[in-house]
């Protein structure tokens, strides 16, 4: 692939080994970014342990207390309302999005092992065509209904999470209250 000198007259011209393609792509071929951050385990904070109750910053359920479960990887946290509690289901936080204060609960009870991102994966539509769609009915759902596997397993977090959340006087209705800021409030002097 070397190119050769000839000569020519009073000079040396340059001839490329192999010539340039008669034919060029229409759009340019794209070429993967290059990253130069070399990938590392997500640390969490050594205020997020299993048990601690956090406060939800962004999100539907924000302002909420919820328990904070397990860690899913990649800073995603497990946590629940209780649902009974407080309405908040078993979901997944970002870890960025919460303040973890200092009251604990016991998880002993309280059964983890088959929650991880699997288990929130979203179901994948049927790739059918508008005109199938169309022919089929034009009753259109609402919403999505929670499944049935779902809801057991919610039953059974909460049911173990309230039976020690019970034995501490006013720890429920801690729970239940939702968290905010009032005017004068200085969230850095604040004792979580």
């Amino acid at each position: 692939m070397s190119n050769k000198s000839v000569p020519f007259g009073s000079g040396t011209r340059e001839v490329p080994a192999q010539k340039a393609s008669k034919w060029y792509p229409a759009e340019d071929e794209s070429l993967p970014k290059k990253v130069r951050k070399t990938p590392r385990p997500t640390t969490l904070r050594p205020s997020l342990q299993p048990g601690a109750i956090l406060i939800v910053l962004a999100g539907r359920f924000r302002g909420k207390r919820v328990v904070y479960l397990k860690n899913l990887g990649n800073g995603v946290l497990l946590v629940t309302g209780p649902f009974r509690i407080n309405g908040v289901p078993l979901r997944r936080v970002n870890a960025r999005f919460v303040i973890a204060t200092s009251t604990k609960v016991d998880l002993a009870g309280v059964d983890t092992d088959k929650f991880d991102e699997k288990y929130f994966a979203r179901e994948k539509e049927s790739k059918k065509s508008n005109e199938e769609k169309f022919y089929e009915g034009g009753k259109k759902v609402k919403g999505k209904s929670t499944p049935e596997a779902r809801k057991e397993d919610q039953k059974a977090v909460d049911a173990a999470l309230i039976k020690t959340i019970k034995q501490t006087p006013q720890l429920s209705s801690y729970l239940a209250s939702n968290f905010a800021l009032s005017k004068g409030d200085r969230p850095h002097l604040m004792q979580w």
